[in-house]
Order: C-alpha cells, then structure tokens, then sequence
C-alpha cells in the first residue's frame, strides 16, 4: 500500500459498518460504540442527516475497495471574526492496522484545503487530552494548542 493508492470520497451508506469499526477501534471508542451484526438502527439514521446537510462532508480513504479511514468536515458559519466561517474537522479514523503510512495526513491535508476552498478562515479540531500521539501529529500538521475543550454528555 502507498499513500498514492488511496482515493478520497464521499462516504455512502454502505460504509457505515467500516466507520464505525474505526470510531470503536480504541480505548475511548470502543465504550461508545456499538458493534452488532446488523449495526442498530441509529447509526444509519445518523448517516442520513449527516448526508443530508450541506454543510457536512463525512469522508473516507479507500485502498483496493476497502474503507481505510475515515474523517468529518464541518463548515461552520459565524458572526465571530468579522463574520468569518471555520472548519471542523472531526473523528479521524484510520485503521489501525495501517496507521503511520500517511493516510491521515492526507485526509487532514483534504480537509484543510476542502475548508479554505469554502471560505474558511480557520479550521479547529479537538482531540482528547490522552491522545498524545494524535497531539503530535496534529502539531506537525501545523495546528496549534489553543483551547480547552469542555464536554457535556447526556
């Protein structure tokens, strides 16, 4: 596998089962995540709404037919900054048994010039403060330590 076999698309509902793999795929996922044969109901009811908005594009990195990552770009509008929109880019998944051959990178590189092509002035990101390794990769990429991020479950 090199990197320049790997294609980025649009995810499509028969990807979801490959994401959501990934999304449970570790330590703080897998607790979150649900992996069932067949997946319940609200994971593809979630891809549905994702799909649907304008402002969401829900990708994945394919090699050889195979969904290999995976990433979610949100185009956020705001009064903040002179009116300026931001980009956030959540649940950057690679699989694991391909990490560190520069499929994230290319992902995050989409994602970053996905969000300048739209107008963005900004494109954030959150990672979880255990997540050192996604804390340096982040940093090589060039994204720089800025907020505290506060969470809230119901």
């Amino acid at each position: 596998m090199t990197v320049s076999s790997i294609s980025l698309r649009r995810a499509r509902r028969d990807d979801v089962g490959a994401i959501v793999r990934m999304l449970a795929d570790d330590a703080l996922g897998g607790p979150r995540e649900r992996i069932e044969d067949p997946l319940p109901p609200c994971y593809f009811r979630a891809f549905e709404t994702v799909d649907r908005d304008p402002n969401i594009q829900l990708m994945v990195a394919e090699e050889g037919g195979a969904v290999v990552g995976c990433l979610q770009l949100c185009i956020l509008p705001g009064l903040s900054s002179q009116g300026a929109s931001r980009g956030l880019i959540e649940d950057v998944r690679v699989a694991s048994h391909l990490r560190s051959r520069g499929i994230g990178e290319r992902m995050v590189q989409w994602a970053v010039n996905e969000a300048r092509a739209k107008g963005c002035k900004l494109v954030e990101l959150l990672t979880h403060h255990t997540r050192v390794d996604a804390q340096r990769f982040y940093e090589r990429l060039g994204f720089a330590r800025s907020h505290v991020g506060m969470t809230l479950r119901f």
